[in-house]
């Protein structure tokens, strides 16, 4: 049997935007669960960020020590993905036959279960890496990267009122947008370093609001969405 893979990167501004989101998690597990029995075939990565906890210890950190390295308060952010991951992992037990994967290069990842879920791996980039190199390894060609915002804008909306949502841009317009540098924290529609590599693949990415759900599973099955493509 053919295995059809998709990556899901979640978001922590939707598993934790200030604490775990458990209405959330019951809906999307719920959603997923009748997309998986559906048809036995399919498979799904989910790759999940830190949230709010990742922010309040970077946070904590700074205030402490303002001169603490990127490095150190990438490593705390890394940790909150790994505590999300965690529950992700529990929430899906029944899908889930591999350990938490905290390194998408390891050797004896095996995927064999439905569903393989990851958290944050090394610093120097966001988990939206960790889920391309994860798509590259098993051959999906197209990450949905699930954030609290339902399409990228041309600029930040918060701040420029003028800011117009996208429903398609290329990668060169979009890199133009997001830079080439990571900073640990930093909130963009899908981070640099990932942007590179999924670019330099001829990968395709879906950013789209996580929390509007019958939307995912429409993005899952090939139908209509809201959202912006990136390709």
């Amino acid at each position: 049997m053919t295995m059809k893979t998709t990556v899901l990167s979640l978001g922590g501004s939707i598993i934790a935007p200030d604490k775990v989101d458990t209405t959330f998690l019951a809906q999307f597990h719920e959603a997923l669960k009748a997309y998986l029995d559906e048809d036995r075939s399919r498979r799904v990565i989910l790759v999940c960020g830190g949230g709010a906890p990742a922010r309040v210890y970077q946070s904590a950190l700074r205030a402490v020590r303002p001169d603490s390295s990127p490095e150190s308060q990438d490593w705390l952010g890394i940790r909150a993905t790994h505590l999300n991951g965690a529950l992700v992992c529990a929430v899906f037990s029944d899908y889930v036959e591999d350990e938490l994967v905290t390194d998408p290069g390891a050797q004896e990842i095996a995927f064999q279960g439905q569903v393989l879920v990851a958290a944050g791996w090394k610093p120097g980039f966001s988990t939206d890496t960790d889920a391309v190199h994860l798509a590259l390894r098993f051959g999906a060609t197209t990450v949905v990267n699930l954030s609290n915002i339902a399409k990228v804008y041309t600029d930040d909306p918060r701040t420029n009122p003028d800011a117009r949502p996208l429903d398609a841009i290329g990668w060169d317009d979009f890199q133009k947008m997001v830079g080439t540098e990571w900073t640990p924290g930093r909130n963009t529609p899908f981070d640099p370093i990932a942007s590179a590599i999924a670019r330099e693949h001829g990968m395709t990415v879906v950013c789209a609001d996580g929390r509007n759900i019958p939307n995912t599973m429409a993005i899952l099955r090939g139908q209509e969405y809201v959202g912006t493509t990136i390709s």
